[in-house]
């Protein structure tokens, strides 16, 4: 598996593809929906056998209610608990199509990345609807549990579970107006995914909206892709306020020589994120948010130094 499809394991972020149809209507069983690859999904369709082959549509069908109905999901799908009952059926990107099948879905979800094309086409040919979904930005959230939710035969259930959690994410927003009483002050974060070449997050990514959620400001925002490549002499240039990175590789910045030219990590100012919560673009993304506003309140309440760099 190279970077590009392990990140998207890690955390959902990949390509921007955009859809057909950018609404679906809560309405009647008379609405025609068509999918992020252009696919139209029948009307009458009520899903009893599902392969969700994304983590985010796997916690959005048990906290539907319709776990039972899972058959299938990938080797990532870990929440809730009880979806690590459910038969592993391999990879999510470029699936065993022999494996989906044989766990004998009338229906599998897949996400909508140019490499999962192909096999939503196989799975069609084999008599099989798919539905393929972007889960790149936070307002993907809901329509992906609006339509799932009209694929199991419970529109409005759907359509308010993808309300809750952007209604969370945008209380968080609401309480994130300023930072250490600072009005209009926000901290600068660099969010470090990958090192040998070094990865970010772009404003095309749901953490992207997450961080500008907590208070803080992305400072590679200005970038148009989810996950841009980037150089540590950018990082040490643009001269973040604070590093965040996962509990593995946020200590092997902190000794890291190389990456002790940013300053931030030289000032030991690295904060480690949740990556199993903070991971994927799903029903817990308002949590995410409310835990990185903590992190950083924290941060900034315990070093007068991080605090003046935040008011600079």
């Amino acid at each position: 598996m190279n970077f590009r499809h392990a990140a998207t394991a890690f955390l959902t972020i990949s390509l921007s593809l955009m859809a057909c149809t950018r609404d679906v209507p809560r309405g009647a069983s008379t609405t025609v929906r068509v999918d992020d690859f252009g696919d139209t999904i029948p009307a009458t369709l009520r899903a009893q056998r599902i392969v969700s082959l994304s983590p985010v549509t796997t916690e959005l069908l048990f906290a539907l209610g319709a776990g039972a109905r899972v058959v299938g999901r990938t080797h990532w799908d870990s929440y809730p608990a009880e979806a690590r009952a459910v038969p592993d059926v391999g990879n999510g990107m470029q699936p065993n199509i022999e494996a989906v099948l044989g766990a004998r879905p009338d229906v599998v979800v897949l996400y909508a990345s140019a490499s999962n094309r192909a096999a939503a086409r196989r799975l069609r040919q084999a008599g099989i609807t798919t539905i393929s979904l972007h889960q790149d930005r936070t307002e993907d959230f809901r329509r992906a549990a609006m339509f799932l939710g009209l694929a199991i035969g419970d529109s409005a259930r759907g359509a308010i579970l993808g309300d809750r959690v952007l209604g969370e994410i945008r209380a968080v927003r609401t309480s994130s107006t300023s930072l250490n009483g600072v009005a209009g002050k926000h901290p600068t974060i660099f969010w470090h995914i990958w090192d040998a070449p070094v990865f970010t997050i772009g404003s095309a990514s749901y953490l992207d909206e997450l961080v500008a959620a907590a208070g803080a400001q992305n400072i590679f925002g200005d970038r148009a892709e989810s996950a841009p490549q980037v150089s540590l002499e950018e990082v040490v240039k643009r001269d973040p306020d604070y590093v965040l990175a996962g509990p593995t590789s946020a200590p092997k910045l902190l000794v890291n020589p190389a990456w002790r030219a940013v300053r931030a990590v030289r000032e030991g100012r690295v904060l480690v994120v949740d990556t199993a919560l903070v991971g994927r673009p799903g029903i817990r993304m308002g949590e995410a948010a409310r835990r990185i506003r903590a992190l950083l309140d924290s941060a900034a309440a315990a070093s007068p130094r991080t605090t003046n760099a935040v008011k600079r």
